[in-house]
């Protein structure tokens, strides 16, 4: 089933982060079986070079490729859709205008306002129509919602009907309600919850990235009821395996 028929039906979907360039690690992580990975190129050194290569890779392993933007700057957004990028993750979406901003930057008039060039996802200009009507039935548009503005404006954000799905960026919203990285302050888990509820109310999909690679953790947004779920990424995956398994055989010996 595509993504976007999973997203419209409120299943679960699990995905992680990309941040090194190497195809190695998208096709490792792409054959463990993430639903969605998401290509970070707001802070990691990701190259629209490189995200094109890696994209070609998940495509070979059919797995939707995401791609975090720097900013909601249509010029970006056109650049990693023609490369064949499934979908885009829009950082500081704080207002419905933020929304239908990204939503014209993704969609062709008359719907949009994207340009249209014939690059990979056009297939080089052989399939033009193809993709365009690829692009309305699958494109994917996921709102990062981190920072207070858009928990005030919450409803009217989740109100735009090409917005797929929410995450919830924690730390960069708690920094906007002058408590950076105190998530669990009640401010903060009271935002959180707005935003979660909001969510049911207009039936979409969303979720927190967990940054570690904890199933504890994991479990416990799915237990909250979060749907859209981002499980770490690549680095701190990488990270936590090398040192737990040092500390534990280093303790044996």
């Amino acid at each position: 089933m595509q993504l976007k028929s999973k997203l419209i039906r409120s299943e679960l979907t699990i995905g992680s982060w990309i941040t090194l360039g190497h195809p190695a690690i998208a096709e490792i992580m792409a054959a463990a079986g993430f639903d969605w990975l998401v290509l970070d190129m707001e802070h990691s050194v990701l190259e629209l070079n490189e995200v094109q290569t890696i994209i070609q890779v998940l495509d070979g392993k059919q797995c939707p490729a995401i791609v975090r933007l720097t900013s909601n700057h249509p010029d970006q957004i056109k650049r990693v859709l023609d490369a064949g990028a499934t979908g885009i993750m829009v950082p500081m979406i704080k207002s419905a205008a933020d929304a239908k901003a990204a939503v014209k930057a993704v969609y062709y008039p008359p719907r949009g306002q994207r340009g249209v060039g014939l690059a990979r996802a056009q297939g080089y200009g052989a399939s033009f129509p193809a993709y365009q009507r690829w692009l309305e039935d699958n494109a994917i548009i996921v709102a990062m919602i981190e920072h207070v503005d858009a928990v005030n404006t919450i409803d009217a954000i989740l109100a735009v009907p090409e917005i797929d799905a929410y995450i919830i960026g924690p730390y960069d919203l708690s920094g906007s309600m002058g408590r950076p990285g105190e998530l669990n302050h009640p401010e903060v888990q009271a935002a959180i919850e707005q935003i979660y509820y909001a969510g049911c109310r207009a039936k979409k999909p969303g979720g927190i990235h967990v940054i570690e690679p904890d199933l504890d953790a994991l479990q416990q947004r799915i237990k909250a009821g979060f749907n859209f779920l981002g499980y770490s990424l690549d680095i701190r995956i990488l990270d936590s395996i090398c040192r737990n398994h040092l500390q534990t055989i280093r303790a044996t010996l």
